[in-house]
């Protein structure tokens, strides 16, 4: 289904707008705007995006390839995005994404079946003090060992409020 821009995105896009001096600072917080809306920034989203604040498409591209907060198709219910950085890494980041891969049975940058989870590494999360560090959705997981990583999967399959985490 393509994207359009609706009257009430218009609305929210305008106020956000509003806020910054110039139309390429608020580009940030409207990607976020219409990630939230369709769980993902689509190619046609970042096309209305820059008609609407006048910006060159490939400005906007940039900024969605940049950062991987950014998701360009559509994700799980649950993103894990486990920090890839050296101090991830020597904490234990690769025995985690190996867990990972192993209980959900996908590859990083894939989707489970059943929606549930998407698997992606990421350069850093900016909590080496915390490594190694999963961020799921908005929420980060410090300290994680394989222990509590399964409880958290557990936590996730069941619906139940994710804990241990630290709110970013």
């Amino acid at each position: 289904m393509p994207f359009k821009l609706t009257e009430e995105f218009r609305e929210t896009a305008a106020r956000i707008r509003a806020r910054y001096p110039r139309a390429d600072a608020a580009l940030i917080p409207l990607l976020h705007e219409v990630q939230r809306e369709k769980g993902y920034v689509a190619e046609e989203a970042m096309d209305e995006l820059a008609k609407f604040l006048e910006l060159p498409y490939s400005r906007v591209k940039a900024v969605v390839t940049f950062y991987t907060m950014f998701n360009r198709a559509p994700a799980g219910k649950y993103h894990l995005q486990v920090c890839r950085n050296i101090s991830c890494h020597m904490a234990g980041a690769p025995g985690l994404l190996a867990r990972l891969r192993e209980k959900l049975a996908i590859g990083e940058g894939e989707t489970t079946a059943d929606g549930l989870f998407t698997l992606s590494s990421v350069e850093c999360l900016g909590a080496c003090g915390a490594a190694p560090v999963m961020q799921v959705n908005e929420t980060y997981f410090e300290n994680l060992t394989l222990e509590k990583l399964d409880a958290l999967l557990e936590d996730m399959r069941h619906g139940r409020l994710l804990t241990g985490a630290k709110e970013k």
